[in-house]
């Protein structure tokens, strides 16, 4: 789900340019799932999109990312944008005193590939994983005090160490952005990964010439590989005005098999 943070903002930011989304709902959270395991999912998924001859490939989840972005881009014959390294560009820019922090779930701290992204820059990160937000957010939940307690206490090791950007290194942590932000104090800036992927769409669409120049407005679809009846009770929060597009087109692929 929190994927379509990303599909939102990329169509925001690229208001002619048809989105087909995936959504892997009967199989995630991703988060505690092996990278291998991932890895597999990541490749099925690839070939689903690719097979309604998409342009372009947004890997919009960390988790995905860190298990298979170098090999969705060797195997795949379109260009791939991944979350981490807009992410971290921006964080860069951003950051003041040197000192950034990232969150997000297990599978994408434990691999490290936030460290090795910014290997180089002269850049100290801080890294914290946070289990609990993705349940809290896809329960609608992004204000409770029980919410308020868990971000306080996966925070403190970030804010002792005195991180002034703070990377929000999962999809459906923008919508945790003013929480966050109480958390953290207002010093602290927080990168939207999804708002970066959208730059990085745009910049790739237009280098290797593949922008669509006007023409009749494009129709967005969505899919999702479990339950579409929970998946459209979702939309609205992360999608907003485009959710009435979702319940028109959203559907079920083939099956897709666990691993």
């Amino acid at each position: 789900m929190g994927g379509l943070t990303v599909a939102r903002a990329v169509i925001d930011l690229l208001p002619q340019e048809p989105v087909l989304y995936f959504g892997d709902t009967a199989r995630s959270p991703y988060g505690p799932r092996p990278l291998e395991e991932i890895r597999g999912f990541a490749r099925e998924i690839a070939a689903e999109l690719l097979s309604r001859d998409v342009k372009l490939l947004a890997v919009a989840c960390n988790s995905v990312e860190v298990a298979a972005i170098e090999d969705l881009a060797a195997e795949n014959h379109v260009p791939v944008v991944g979350v981490i390294r807009p992410g971290v560009r921006a964080a860069v820019r951003a950051t003041r005193n040197g000192r950034v922090g990232v969150i997000g779930t297990q599978a994408t701290i434990r691999s490290g590939m936030y460290d090795r992204a910014v290997e180089g820059t002269g850049v100290q990160l801080f890294s914290a994983a946070c289990p609990a937000f993705v349940p809290h957010v896809e329960r609608g939940d992004t204000t409770s005090d029980e919410l308020s307690s868990l971000a306080r206490e996966y925070l403190r090791p970030l804010s002792d160490a005195g991180v002034d950007t703070l990377i929000l290194g999962c999809t459906h942590y923008p919508l945790l952005s003013g929480l966050l932000q109480v958390v953290m104090g207002p010093d602290v800036v927080l990168i939207s990964s999804a708002e970066e992927v959208a730059k990085d769409v745009y910049a790739t669409l237009r280098a290797d010439d593949l922008l669509r120049e006007g023409g009749e407005p494009p129709l967005h679809q969505f899919l999702c590989s479990g339950d579409p009846t929970s998946f459209l009770a979702l939309t609205d929060r992360f999608l907003g005005p485009e959710a009435a597009e979702v319940r028109a087109t959203a559907v079920v692929p083939a099956p897709i098999r666990e691993r």
